[in-house]
């Protein structure tokens, strides 16, 4: 646990957080006011420093305990207007015409150190009108899996909502089986979504829709208002980063597990951490949501999934595009087609960096999809895979390392000897090739096993140092660090873990 002061050193400022809020301006249609419901017992279990220094938050002008009940919700500090945003949602291809932040609140929100406005949320900060018979709390798991994953992906270098603090509330709340409750203090550059255009399409706002666009506009994409329709490059914009961002997913390994309408922000962050995990052993069809039945959010079709809620996106604002609904749709059409080829580019883009491929070559997909394809009829496991194929460009002798994660050694000498072939190609220096994949193939990822030893030490017996190893081994994915071995390891027979939960 933290010490009980950060610093006793004095401060002129008056308030330790500048709040500068926009959202709320848009006015009480999009959103319900309330404060968060007082805990009995906050305790900061985990609090992100560095984040903090980059929001411009003062930690030094307060005490833990303080810090504690502000990241509970238990007291509201001057500029903050807590409020839980209205939004609605196809939930596994369901519409469902309301949800909104049923254990969410946003504080508010700061501008960092580059000048980013950045939203802060408490998740699990008590019920709210759009709780829907939920109790609007957090247990301490889900939290903690939160911070973890969403942390390892800063560190990927993935566009990611973060962790700044998880604190206990000394409640219980009640799922399966009593557990100890918790808040997560979240951060995002925004938390508009899809499901956020999705409710007032729904209801004919034509005139909120308006508000609502040119908010995401001046706050994400103000290069657009230059274009000649300024909507549908709006459109276009979210595209790309969306078409970029699943991309990333795919190049870790990584898979979200509940990529509704409503878990899709505009700002192109990761959003939204329930039952996500890192897959182990290469798998397309792989699937960790204990929820996810049908395989709809599985690794291999998170592509496709995000076209589709790209189109529910633009079905919102076709009226903005064009007021002929005919010309808008196919406008909005060409946009949501242009995903798959911008999708392929960041994919293929990715992949040859990963195989250490500067240059590009026609045959290169079928290059890549051949390794695929290897591991997976060899069960070979996709992050060890790619961090030792680094080796084997610097040492040709570390092949052996290689082929031992494929129950068909051959098979990977098969493909291998394409690879060194179209390596040969290319004039870089066995250095500099090893060092630049080395830059995107992580030798730590925040692997499922690890990740639940980590909160089964916290929730059960209330140790939270496997919690604070994982958290720190995972800031240096790309680096392999004395000591940190074990967790570069797959799962261990009996180690696996075949279902994620969303902790709701």
């Amino acid at each position: 646990m933290l010490k009980k002061k950060i610093n006793s050193k004095k401060n002129s400022r008056k308030n330790p957080i500048c709040f500068d809020n926009s959202f709320v301006q848009l006015g009480e249609k999009f959103y319900a006011k309330l404060n968060p419901t007082p805990v009995e017992q906050p305790e900061i279990v985990k609090l992100n420093e560095e984040l903090a220094n980059n929001l411009g938050i003062d930690l030094e002008m307060l005490d833990l305990e303080d810090w504690a009940s502000i990241f509970s919700g238990n007291r509201i500090l001057p500029g903050a207007e807590p409020l839980a945003m209205v939004y609605a949602g196809h939930q596994f291809g369901h519409f469902v015409p309301q949800l909104g932040d049923g254990r969410a609140i946003l504080l508010g929100e700061v501008i960092d150190n580059s000048s980013i406005r950045n939203d802060i949320q408490l998740k699990g900060s008590g019920i709210t009108p759009f709780s829907r018979q939920g109790d609007g709390r957090a247990a301490l798991g889900p939290v903690l899996r939160e911070y973890i994953v969403s942390e390892a992906m800063h560190a990927l270098g993935i566009p990611t909502t973060r962790s700044l603090c998880a604190v206990t509330t000394g409640e219980p709340v009640y799922r399966e089986t009593v557990l100890p409750g918790a808040v997560l203090t979240r951060v995002a550059s925004g938390h508009v979504r899809t499901g956020t255009f999705q409710y007032f399409a729904l209801r004919g706002e034509e005139k909120a829709i308006t508000q609502l666009v040119n908010y995401v506009i001046d706050r994400h994409y103000p290069e657009v208002k230059e274009a000649p329709n300024t909507y549908l490059k709006l459109l276009e914009k979210v595209m790309d980063r969306h078409a970029r961002l699943v991309a990333q997913w795919l190049h870790v390994g990584f898979i979200h597990g509940v990529m509704n309408t409503d878990n899709m922000a505009l700002s192109g962050e990761t959003i939204d951490y329930g039952p996500c995990a890192f897959m182990d052993t290469f798998n397309r069809s792989q699937v960790f949501s204990s929820i996810d039945h049908s395989g709809r959010y599985s690794y291999g079709n998170q592509p496709q999934i995000v076209q589709w809620n790209l189109a529910r996106l633009a079905e919102t604002i076709l009226p903005l595009i064009d007021k002929k609904q005919e010309s808008a749709v196919e406008m909005a059409k060409e946009v949501i087609e242009l995903y798959s080829e911008r999708f392929k580019e960041y994919w293929l883009s990715g992949m040859r960096q990963k195989l250490g491929l500067l240059t590009s070559e026609p045959e290169d997909e079928n290059l890549i999809q051949s390794l695929l394809n290897t591991m997976h009829e060899n069960e070979a496991d996709f992050t060890l895979t790619f961090r030792r194929l680094c080796d084997a460009v610097f040492d040709r002798k570390m092949d052996r390392n290689l082929r031992n994660l494929f129950k068909d050694a051959a098979a990977y000498d098969k493909w291998s000897k394409s690879w060194r072939s179209r390596l040969s190609r290319e004039s870089v220096s066995t250095e500099e090739r090893t060092k630049l994949m080395r830059k995107v193939n992580p030798a730590v990822i925040p692997r499922n096993h690890r990740v639940e030893q980590a909160l089964n030490a916290a929730v059960e017996n209330l140790d939270y140092s496997p919690f604070e190893k994982l958290v720190e081994v995972l800031s240096f994915p790309y680096e392999e660090l004395e000591g940190q071995s074990e967790f570069m390891q797959p799962p261990k027979p009996g180690e696996h873990v075949l279902e994620t939960f969303c902790g709701t």
